[in-house]
């Protein structure tokens, strides 16, 4: 038996379980972990799993000895604005002070800020930015993301934003997925016209489906942005169209977003801070992810965190995301979710691995392709500086990937212990 590649002495392998739909209730408690293993790969595709010792008869035209560490499949996150210009430091005193995100809305900051600086900046300025934080993704893990544009709020920014993601595509060996998110705020000169604002971003629908920008379509459904009522209908006219469909439901207040997403059988119902006992029911009974952003909640100095514990028990498939973007969630790093998971939605370690993975792909209608480690599919996988699955989640606020692969190519690696310069001087 021989490979083009062999990841051999692995002290732990993190399996989540195979599924042509998202784990839920009791099936997300379930993480099959091999020790000692190893992991055959050719042609970027896994070929065999197994125990490491029944490897060391097989030939490779490359080995990799993982030296005991945990390697995982490539994490995914399932909701990222990655493409916008400028930033919004300024903003944090703000916070600081306990002024509410839809007040500063309201006096031009927030999204509109990042809106002005994105619609100023030009094509390639915006594909250098989003670069930069996309390497960092994956340098802590992640193989597979979505990414969102609604930076725009009018067609040429919005189209300029989705041209951005599939130049990211072209150039990065990673899987991306993109979200059309034109109605991710009311622009000022549509206050009181929403509907109106909301036909114009319809009518992009077509040019962005011929021109294949986007595979989803996404929605602000809140206070002060869009009802249910526009919300469906903005939905259902994006289903009609052959789009996949997420939602941004129930942040701040319980519209019912949830039972939305849920009704229209949409990917993925995302944030859910506010979600309705009713909310999570009718999640429950459908396949929708809740997509839960501890992140945001963190970074927003709040204390009520999506119940997470309670979606799951009742039998909602959970993933989770970092949210990452220039207002709420200014952080690149998906493993920080996980402790946030951990420390703040009670979530288990097994419960947390198959939410950055599995279920993760299944957000982004890549549950088939991505999430799992399994005989045909694609060889993403990370090796961690950890000697137990446990440890990544435990461990917070730093970076415990050693390297990371995608297809069965290094994108990244950590460099070695002790290759740091110092000083003589004293």
């Amino acid at each position: 038996m021989k490979y083009d590649l062999l990841v051999h002495n692995i002290g732990q392998l993190i399996l989540p379980k195979s599924s042509s739909q998202p784990l839920k209730g009791q099936e997300m408690k379930q993480l099959d972990i091999i020790e000692n293993a190893a992991l055959g790969i050719t042609d970027g595709k896994v070929t065999w799993v197994g125990p490491d010792e029944e490897a060391a008869s097989f030939g490779s035209s490359e080995r990799i000895d993982a030296n005991g560490k945990v390697v995982s499949p490539g994490l995914v996150d399932p909701h990222t604005h990655l493409v916008f210009g400028g930033s919004r430091e300024h903003e944090h005193s703000l916070k600081q002070a306990g002024v509410p995100y839809l007040e500063i809305l309201a006096q031009g900051g927030g999204i509109l800020s990042t809106v002005t600086s994105t619609k100023k900046a030009s094509e390639e300025e915006l594909f250098d930015k989003a670069s930069f934080h996309l390497e960092r993704m994956i340098s802590h893990g992640v193989t597979t993301l979505e990414v969102k544009s609604g930076y725009g709020l009018d067609a040429e920014t919005e189209l300029k934003q989705l041209r951005v993601v599939k130049k990211l595509k072209e150039k990065y060996p990673i899987s991306i997925v993109s979200t059309f998110l034109g109605a991710h705020a009311v622009p000022p000169a549509y206050k009181g016209k929403e509907n109106e604002f909301l036909k114009e971003m319809t009518e992009l629908l077509d040019e962005i489906r011929d021109a294949e920008l986007a595979e989803f379509v996404d929605i602000f459904c809140e206070t002060g942005v869009f009802t249910i009522d526009q919300s469906r209908q903005f939905l259902q006219d994006a289903k009609d169209k052959g789009f996949g469909l997420k939602i941004h439901a129930d942040e701040i207040d319980p519209l019912g977003g949830a039972e939305l997403a849920a009704s229209l059988n949409a990917a993925s119902a995302d944030h859910l801070v506010a979600a309705s006992d009713e909310g999570i029911e009718q999640l429950s009974r459908s396949d929708t992810v809740a997509v839960l952003l501890p992140g945001t909640t963190f970074y927003l100095g709040k204390d009520h965190y999506a119940r997470a514990r309670k979606m799951i028990d009742e039998g909602t498939a959970v993933a989770l995301a970092t949210d990452f973007n220039p207002g709420s969630c200014v952080t690149e790093n998906l493993q920080m979710i996980m402790s946030l998971a951990a420390l703040k939605l009670k979530m288990s370690a097994e419960e947390i691995w198959n939410a950055v993975t599995v279920n993760a792909a299944h957000a982004i209608g890549k549950g088939m392709d991505a999430g799992t480690l399994e005989i045909g599919k694609a060889a993403n996988f990370v090796v961690w500086d950890a000697t137990n699955y446990k440890y990544i989640p435990y461990h917070f606020g730093v970076n415990h990937a050693h390297s990371v692969y995608h297809s069965g190519n290094k994108l990244w690696e950590r460099k070695p212990y002790g290759e740091i310069q110092l000083s003589s001087a004293r």
